[in-house]
């Protein structure tokens, strides 16, 4: 008579007639086996968490880098990645983007959303300091910004490839920087796309990147109070924005709302 363990304990066979004490050390070193296992996907756990941590701070590094050459940005890169978590999962319950927007997709849109504007680093301080409204042919300027972003994104990507490694998060960071100011009608930049042409991260980004920007105070225009932004975004429903995302938007408000106040410029 022969007893097998079951394989993920290793291959062991303990041949009749059975000996106690071979029992017993068998038994004592699959328990140790199982203690170095355990401890190992610990050690790999711990590490994984660590270099996720580093990229968060890496991202938001850089974020931050490109809106402190914008002294009026102040806390727009927190509240925007808020606008669009939530606008994500509100979505998501629209039976049509269920499988779209999974758990791990709404959390890489969190986790991307900071680095919507990292194309302005190429954007001369002259005009993105400016303090009042930009000229036409210094909005021309400014409108290179998204690709600028997408290039940054797709470099970064391709070298993820090249080692061996996944590329769905600075995939997604390149659509959200390059298409976060296309438009549903087709009048937006860079790229002029319409519609489903434009990847639905960026779709979601441009309610998101608006919304801030309407309730915010620059030294060109006042804040717009609540019921004016809503007007305005719903306003924008299927020629700025994607008809699905402002009714995403309509349903998540209280949420926008209570992101901004909790994110308020001088605030947390």
């Amino acid at each position: 008579m022969t007893l097998t363990y079951p394989p993920d304990l290793g291959k062991s066979h303990i041949t009749k007639p059975f000996s106690p004490p071979i029992i017993e050390a068998r038994i004592a070193n699959h328990l140790t086996l199982k203690d170095h296992r355990d401890n190992l996907e610990g050690l790999v756990a711990a590490r994984t968490r660590e270099l996720q941590l580093i990229k968060d701070a890496t991202v938001q590094s850089l974020a931050a880098l490109a809106e402190a050459r914008d002294r009026e940005t102040g806390n727009h890169i927190r509240r925007t990645q808020h606008y669009v978590r939530a606008l994500a999962e509100q979505l998501a319950r629209n039976p049509r983007y269920r499988e779209q927007l999974d758990e791990a997709t709404i959390e890489r849109l969190f986790k991307t959303a900071p680095l919507h504007d990292i194309g302005k680093v190429g954007v001369p301080d002259a005009i993105l300091q400016k303090p009042g409204k930009l000229s036409s042919e210094e909005f021309e300027v400014m409108k290179h910004h998204p690709r600028l972003g997408r290039e940054a994104m797709r470099e970064a990507s391709e070298m993820m490839l090249a080692s061996g490694c996944g590329d769905d998060f600075f995939h997604c960071a390149g659509e959200i920087a390059g298409t976060h100011h296309e438009k549903w009608d087709g009048s937006g930049y860079p790229d002029g796309l319409s519609g489903g042409q434009i990847p639905l991260p960026g779709r979601l980004m441009a309610v998101a990147d608006v919304y801030d920007a309407l309730i915010s105070t620059r030294a060109y225009k006042s804040a717009m109070d609540w019921d004016q932004v809503r007007d305005h975004i719903v306003g924008g429903r299927g020629s700025h924005f994607d008809p699905d995302c402002v009714d995403a938007f309509l349903d998540a408000e209280e949420e926008f709302r209570a992101i901004a106040e909790r994110y308020r410029d001088g605030g947390g």
